[in-house]
């Protein structure tokens, strides 16, 4: 199943494409969808929407995960901040795709191990996990890597533990 992690962000979206077959990854793809610095807010958040749209259009995912946003101490910033998830929420579901979302500290957890590792070490897991997405990742898109490598790690659980009840219902009947 194609998978596309996205992490949000006003200045820079990051967005990342996996195939997920159980418990077998492959990186297909990732990116940053930029918008400019300092220009009007329903601009920036324009670019957003069209080019993660775009995104999905080229890569044709069949399910999206957005990580949740921390909020700051900076009032203003957090707003923005929102708006730009609310694009980015709004994006994949024009699309039709299903939408996750997972804590930061969730994301981090499934990919190295602890909630509270630092973005190095979530860069280094995602090199390591999906052989061929290079070391030059950009922080942005790296990150939506690790949020579609959470998703993916979510939904094989999901599916694991589905199969366990049938069993546990078929074998009490």
């Amino acid at each position: 199943m194609r998978l596309l992690g996205l992490d949000p962000g006003l200045r820079h979206t990051g967005w990342g494409v996996i195939e997920a077959r159980g418990n077998e990854l492959r990186y297909l793809g990732c990116g940053v969808v930029d918008s400019p610095d300092g220009g009007e807010l329903a601009r920036r958040l324009g670019t957003l929407y069209h080019g993660l749209a775009e995104v999905i259009r080229a890569w044709l995912p069949a399910e999206a995960a957005v990580e949740e946003t921390v909020v700051n101490k900076n009032a203003l910033s957090s707003l923005k901040l929102g708006h730009a998830r609310g694009v980015v929420l709004l994006a994949a579901s024009h699309a039709g795709l299903p939408v996750c979302e997972y804590a930061a500290s969730r994301v981090k957890k499934a990919v190295t191990g602890t909630g509270g590792a630092a973005k190095e070490q979530v860069a280094a897991m995602v090199r390591f996990l999906l052989p061929g997405s290079g070391t030059g990742l950009r922080p942005d898109a790296s990150d939506a890597l690790a949020v579609a490598i959470c998703h993916a790690h979510m939904r094989a659980s999901q599916a694991r533990i589905a199969v366990a009840d049938r069993q546990s219902v078929v074998g009490r009947l």
